[in-house]
């Protein structure tokens, strides 16, 4: 399993309970990393943990899962992922996705674009459905469709 934006190992630490021969996890943030560790320990060469943005690191081999929980709110260019995605995936991807919400969408815009200069982004099924046709897979089903965004599962074709 590939777990992109893997943040302090609680997926992890549930994937690998659970039996997972791997476990690797991408995340930029050290100090999240650190706690992953902390969490992951005990699973000793089951569980590896790399620092660095997900586009820019070299990963050998393919994965059956791949996470991106919570990963695309803030990308300029999800294709691209999720086209690299589609280059080491030979299963599952399963990703959130926020959408616009009439509650959400202003106080999320004032907080991350207006105050902290952080843009944010959102999709329809119609975008997503597009997106993960166009690098390859040949199924996308939406598991949760909730007010705030979606969780898909999209199958390699």
């Amino acid at each position: 399993m590939l777990d992109l934006g893997c943040g302090s190992g609680r997926v992890g630490e549930e994937v690998l309970e659970a039996g997972a021969a791997e476990y690797v996890g991408v995340d930029f943030s050290e100090p999240m990393l650190e706690l992953a560790r902390t969490r992951l320990a005990r699973f000793g060469d089951r569980a590896r943990l790399i620092e660095a943005d997900f586009m820019a690191v070299p990963l050998d081999g393919t994965f059956d899962v791949v996470l991106a929980l919570g990963v695309f709110d803030y990308l300029t260019d999800p294709a691209r992922l999720v086209g690299k995605v589609s280059a080491l995936c030979s299963g599952v991807m399963v990703a959130s996705f926020p959408r616009w919400s009439l509650v959400k969408g202003p106080l999320r815009k004032l907080r991350y674009e207006v105050i902290n200069n952080c843009p944010v982004f959102n999709y329809t099924e119609r975008e997503l459905r597009l997106m993960f046709g166009a690098a390859g897979f040949g199924k996308v089903d939406f598991l949760h469709r909730g007010r705030s965004g979606f969780v898909v599962r999209a199958v390699k074709a």
